[in-house]
């Protein structure tokens, strides 16, 4: 039995909302209905009635709740003590992090630490923004570097490197090209270009367009930038990115120009609450804390 669909149903069971489960499993709402489906088959019960908007757990979800409870809470510790074991007096430290990382404060810190600490063996991999946290609570990694615009600080700790904001990007010749900032609500007759939702960044866009009541008209769906902007410079539409993300050098057609209302995300390197066990994770936030840059 899969233990990943064991924590997607407890932690359902605790929300009743396939969105806010999915948020907090940094996953999307169709993973978890698939992980709750495979589950129900493998069982051969329902666990969860669905009722147009809302769901419910069945008697044979609570009656499974209980036991998966206790086998997700002893996969979590088992997995803790055992990497523990295996860091203790370790020099490795594992770091994921998003793609965009090389546009960010981040990759200084990080070769500044290794030129302190030449010892210490670096293991840095990237990964899709759903991934990081995942993979840190797995103890797949002893840190991770995200973009947030909301993070549970009981659960997890952070030293926030820097901060980014949201900017539309359009050819000069559009005539949004001349406003010193754009709202959010001048882009409804607009094509968009978006970046997918697995870079995390599509949620928070979406919001804000339905937060002024219009549905918006996507020609693209991706992850790179590059072809993004390539989209952008042939006049097929305009995009919503973080400003540090977009280097505007090869494109000198486009302009970037503030997004209304102000909407800032956090940069910022993540490990989990209270690993700190004089190991290289420690070592590596230590150094977080007091680098002047």
């Amino acid at each position: 039995m899969d233990i990943q669909k064991l924590k997607a149903f407890v932690d359902l069971a605790g929300t009743l909302s396939y969105t806010e489960t999915a948020e907090r499993l940094f996953t999307t709402q169709a993973t978890i209905s698939k992980q709750i489906i495979a589950l129900e088959k493998e069982l051969g019960v329902v666990l969860f009635d669905r009722q147009h908007r809302s769901i419910k757990i069945t008697e044979n979800g609570n009656l499974l709740l209980k036991y998966a409870s206790q086998i997700t809470d002893l996969e979590t510790k088992m997995r803790e003590a055992i990497i523990k074991k295996q860091h203790d007096q370790s020099l490795d430290l594992t770091i994921k992090t998003i793609p965009s990382i090389s546009n960010y404060k981040a990759l200084e810190l990080i070769s500044a630490f290794h030129q302190v600490y030449p010892e210490v063996n670096l293991h840095i991999s990237e990964a899709e923004s759903y991934e990081l946290i995942p993979a840190l609570k797995r103890v797949e990694a002893d840190v991770i570097f995200m973009r947030t615009f909301n993070i549970n600080k009981i659960e997890f700790e952070m030293v926030i490197s820097e901060t980014d904001e949201f900017v539309v990007v359009v050819p000069k010749n559009h005539y949004l090209a001349q406003f010193k900032d754009i709202n959010i609500s001048n882009l409804k007759d607009e094509s968009f270009l978006m970046l997918s939702k697995e870079t995390n960044l599509y949620a928070p866009i979406m919001k804000l367009i339905q937060s002024v009541g219009f549905t918006p008209k996507v020609i693209y769906e991706g992850k790179r930038i590059d072809l993004v902007l390539k989209f952008i410079n042939q006049g097929m539409g305009i995009s919503i990115m973080m400003n540090k993300t977009v280097d505007l050098r090869d494109y000198p057609e486009l302009v970037k120009v503030p997004l209304v209302p102000k909407v800032a995300s956090k940069l910022a390197f993540v490990r989990r609450k209270g690993d700190n066990t004089g190991t290289a994770t420690d070592k590596f936030w230590n150094f977080l804390q007091t680098y002047e840059a």
